[in-house]
């Protein structure tokens, strides 16, 4: 393929109604949406039920399946160039610092990381799909990056210390091609567990940033508007019941925009957990009010968009979804991220959500946190 493609926005006809083609079927893991379990067998022998894969190779049955071992091959059975074959050759990765564009580019940071950590492994905890053959496959793959730094990476001389993060990557593929991926490493927690100090490093990086940082405005469009919907799937699509699209728009409004915490009795469940960017695992609604609260301080007017939505299941069985989203925020209070700047920050993030009878039990959610520190770092001079 390798040729210039816009992403084409998903239609509800495009989410799976059951767990069929799924990360716990495949894995063979007890019930849905739970993620990584020590004892299991990452690469089944049994690869699931085939589907429609125009283009792809012969040897995946289905998107699920692509995902899950073409990462395995890349990343531990280090096949770094096979990258060229499944990363479109104009392939856009947003990503943490900015725009990387085509698989070249991907294939030498991966080189780069694979050197820092000579026995990393990508882990896959969930992934949520959606789409087909002709519209593309959107998957939105949570991944677990364990490894030791026993290499020098763009971070530093090697620290030797075992890291253990999360990943979330959105990726838009056809004919065995990613084009269209939103990634974001939790890399405020990386540097966390290598034992360095994050205002420093930000502080740094933002004297001497990497390549597409900071990212200029068409950048920054483009990040916000990649396989976004002319309107929402509630308004253009709507539907009698339990509608996913209204209900993560919803909340997301009243929580991020309105300030509107009762909605955490009403859509959350008592038993509610969330797992975030720096070593965030909270426990119930509270503890995440609070967390919600030292963000909204810090960036009091504060206005996010969810940019994409999209899921898979039904109500009996409960509903995975992943939500992208952003905006823009001046950093005006003093608190989380140091004396207020007052800067303009860009902010962008990806969700992930677990939903059973009509609430959400859990929650993953990355956003380009040390990104938005070097831009208030920035701004300090």
């Amino acid at each position: 393929m390798s040729e210039n493609k816009s992403a084409m926005p998903l239609k509800r006809e495009h989410m799976p109604t059951d767990y069929r083609i799924s990360l716990d079927s495949y894995i063979g893991r007890n019930g849905t949406g739970g993620g990584f379990t020590e004892q299991e067998k990452r690469i089944p022998e049994d690869f699931g039920p085939e589907q429609s894969m125009l283009g792809f190779e012969d040897t995946y049955r289905n998107i699920i399946d692509y995902i899950v071992r073409i990462t395995y091959k890349i990343w531990e059975d280090r096949e770094v160039e096979y990258i060229g074959d499944t990363y479109s050759d104009t392939s856009r990765v947003y990503d943490d610092y900015g725009l990387q564009l085509g698989s070249r580019k991907i294939i030498s940071d991966t080189h780069h990381t694979t050197g820092a950590f000579s026995n990393i492994q990508l882990i896959a905890d969930e992934i949520v799909w959606a789409g087909n053959d002709d519209v593309g496959y959107h998957t939105s793959h949570r991944t677990i990056i364990r490894g030791t730094n026993d290499g020098d990476s763009k971070y530093g001389p090697a620290t030797n210390k075992d890291v253990d993060i999360m990943v979330i990557a959105n990726c838009v593929a056809l004919e065995n091609e990613i084009f269209l991926e939103h990634v974001l490493y939790n890399n405020s927690s990386l540097l966390q567990q290598l034992g360095l100090d994050l205002n420093d490093v930000a502080a740094e990086m933002a004297a001497s940033p990497p390549a597409g940082w900071p990212r200029d405005a068409q950048t920054w469009s483009d990040l916000r508007n990649a396989a976004r919907p002319a309107q929402p799937l509630s308004i253009s699509s709507p539907v009698s019941g339990f509608d996913v699209d209204a209900f993560a728009r919803s909340n997301f409004d009243r929580l991020w925009n309105k300030r509107d915490y009762a909605v955490l009795g009403e859509a959350y469940a008592g038993n509610f957990r969330f797992h975030g960017p720096t070593g965030r695992t909270l426990a119930g609604v509270k503890p995440y009010a609070e967390f919600l609260r030292s963000l909204s301080g810090a960036f009091p007017d504060i206005r996010l968009q969810v940019d994409e939505v999209y899921w898979m299941g039904n109500d009996v069985d409960g509903y995975l979804t992943s939500e992208r989203w952003s905006g823009t925020a001046t950093h005006a209070g003093d608190g989380i991220y140091g004396r207020a700047t007052g800067c303009e920050v860009q902010v962008w993030g990806i969700t992930q959500h677990h939903i059973s009878d009509g609430r959400i039990i859990g929650e993953w959610m990355l956003f380009n946190e040390l990104d938005l520190m070097m831009q208030i770092m920035a701004h300090r001079g």
